[in-house]
């Protein structure tokens, strides 16, 4: 057994990809220290290193069933926070090609709408009542500290605003930066293979506002999503109900259609969207924020687990591993649910010298249903990528599997649990389904 009184873990990042992990080491290890470039807010408040926060996220309730995992009681902290409770399938309007709006059922799967900013704030105050970790923020870190021989990560490098550079030894590294750019240059440093990247080139450009939601507002939904008619258009559309009785819209389109950062130009692009919904909700509704926006050149897949050599105490986690377009609001919840697999990996006992390779291994599951949805971007000619052999069966298999669901509340629950993270992409293969599904294409 190790001395946890003498162990110490680092986590470069305070995002929820490092929070969560700091939180699943920290029953590991005597002390994590978390080091973030930001001087983090008080509350709830976007801040610069997730330029991202001001848009449209949703937890997915395998998100959510993560962090009540990690942090028992999280659904209580985030009700009582403000965050929006709501029965997917119902709650929340789908508007489809075909299906405006998808047949609205109580599927019994229940998730929270709120600000990024918002959730964020919750998870840190949970983190911060771990007595173990520390969270050093404007501190920026600079270099991963090999030892002699190179097999092991000993310490890092980092500079404080608050005072002269430090090297702080640690026994274990965790990477949650989410642009991954330590690793890497700790690879190169070693003259060791950099992992395969899988990108899929998407251009993926969004707006978002956020207005205040209309007490009398009337309608059988919270929310609502307009999903684009692709591949003729990639115009589409996010509204939810957060915290303060406020709606966030994003509104997004690719491949050089990008919606425009004045409010006349946005309000324009919201009335160009495929059904006129959304627009007749907010078009006199207050607007309390600026247009923000933002670019994701591509999604990037980092294929850590087929490295051969892998230096021992450092692991990579969320974005900085796989970065997905964000309109399928998966990467929050993806993180924690491998931090749940990180803290499965230490209580059962692996040692340092396997824990990366052990690790990278366990969460491709984790990472395949994601990442098979990210695929569907190819429905566009633009889209840059290896396209998979199968595309267009794929892309019928699901817009008969969408039919099926509609028709069917038990295969709706089904894609639900999956598109929610519940269950694996793998539940829609299944022979009896898949034989169904064949019948309608």
């Amino acid at each position: 057994m190790p001395d946890l009184a003498r162990s110490h873990a680092v986590v470069i990042g305070a995002g929820m990809a490092g929070l969560t992990a700091a939180q699943a080491i920290s029953g590991h290890f005597g002390k994590v220290t978390i080091i973030e470039r930001d001087m983090l807010p008080a509350g709830a408040a976007p801040r610069n290193g997730t330029p991202q926060a001001q848009h449209a996220h949703i937890l997915l309730a395998g998100g959510l069933k993560a962090l009540q995992t990690l942090f028992p009681g999280f659904e209580n902290d985030l009700a009582e926070a403000g965050a929006v409770k709501i029965r997917t399938g119902k709650d929340i309007r789908f508007e489809r090609p075909g299906f405006d709006p998808f047949p609205i059922r109580d599927l019994g799967i229940d998730t929270f709408c709120m600000s990024r900013p918002l959730l964020e704030a919750v998870t840190r105050r949970r983190v911060q009542q771990t007595a173990n970790i520390n969270i050093c923020v404007r501190s920026r870190v600079t270099g991963l500290v090999p030892s002699r021989d190179a097999t092991r990560i000993e310490a890092v490098r980092y500079d404080s605003e608050d005072g002269p550079a430090v090297t702080l030894g640690a026994d274990l590294v965790v990477e949650a930066s989410g642009r991954c750019g330590l690793t890497l240059k700790l690879l190169e440093e070693l003259s060791l293979p950099k992992p395969e990247e899988t990108e899929i080139g998407i251009d993926q450009a969004y707006a978002s506002t956020i207005v205040e939601r209309p007490i009398d507002h009337n309608a059988d939904w919270l929310g609502n999503i307009i999903l684009p008619s692709a591949p003729a258009s990639s115009r589409g559309a996010f509204l939810f109900p957060i915290e303060k009785q406020r709606w966030l819209l994003s509104v997004g389109a690719n491949h050089g259609d990008a919606p425009p950062g004045d409010r006349a130009g946005f309000m324009d692009f919201v009335r160009s969207l495929r059904t006129p919904t959304i627009y007749d909700a907010v078009r006199d509704a207050r607007p309390l924020t600026d247009i923000v926006r933002y670019q994701l050149p591509c999604s990037t897949r980092r294929h850590f687990e087929r490295l051969e050599a892998f230096p021992a105490g450092l692991l990579v986690i969320g974005d900085a591993l796989c970065r997905f377009n964000p309109v399928f609001g998966q990467g929050m919840s993806v993180a924690a649910q491998e931090a749940v697999i990180l803290e499965q990996l230490l209580a059962e006992g692996v040692p340092k010298e396997r824990l990366a390779r052990d690790f990278f291994a366990a969460i491709q599951d984790t990472i395949a249903t994601p990442w098979g949805v990210a695929v569907s971007d190819f429905v566009y000619p633009a889209t840059r990528g290896v396209r998979p052999a199968d595309l267009a069966q794929r892309l019928q298999y699901g817009m008969a599997l969408t039919r099926l669901a509609a028709a069917d509340p038990e295969v709706h629950r089904l894609t639900v649990e999956v598109s929610q993270l519940l269950k694996p992409q793998a539940a829609l293969r299944e022979p009896a389904l898949v034989a169904r599904v064949m019948s309608l294409m």
